[in-house]
């Protein structure tokens, strides 16, 4: 699947965002190596701790489901009222989700800023990451 067509699988998810607070939706698709994509949607909560992103719920949906074999995910934002045209990168915490289950040398994140689209492996956006390789020695 291409870099473009993952990107429009992720704005089908990010239209089932559920963000009464913050109108900033985010949506993600994840794609495994098999070619199944699997998609997640930010989901809000008045009490904003336990929200959750759209990135980490399209990775518990497939582990949930026992999925393991991933290599990129695609992840779009923007308010309701865009058309998801604004760069979106993975928080901190996704970045770390992702880190627990991709090889960070080879798994892409690819985003898109309007028209430009851009492809990151995991190591590059977090740098000396923390992950069962360092548990397992």
């Amino acid at each position: 699947m291409s870099d473009l067509e993952l990107l429009n699988e992720a704005k089908k998810a990010g239209k089932m965002a559920y963000v009464p607070y913050s109108k900033f939706k985010v949506g993600a698709a994840l794609l495994t190596k098999s070619g199944k994509v699997i998609h997640g949607c930010n989901i809000e909560n008045a009490a904003y701790t336990p929200c959750n992103c759209a990135e980490r719920t399209a990775f518990f949906k497939a582990i949930s489901e026992g999925i393991y074999d991933f290599c990129k995910i695609a992840v779009v934002g923007g308010f309701e009222e865009t058309d998801f045209d604004n760069m979106c990168t993975p928080c901190g915490v996704c970045r770390q989700v992702m880190q627990e289950f991709c090889n960070p040398k080879e798994f892409e994140i690819i985003m898109a800023d309007g028209a430009n689209i851009r492809s990151m492996k995991l190591e590059e956006l977090l740098p000396f990451g923390f992950g069962p390789d360092n548990l397992n020695k």
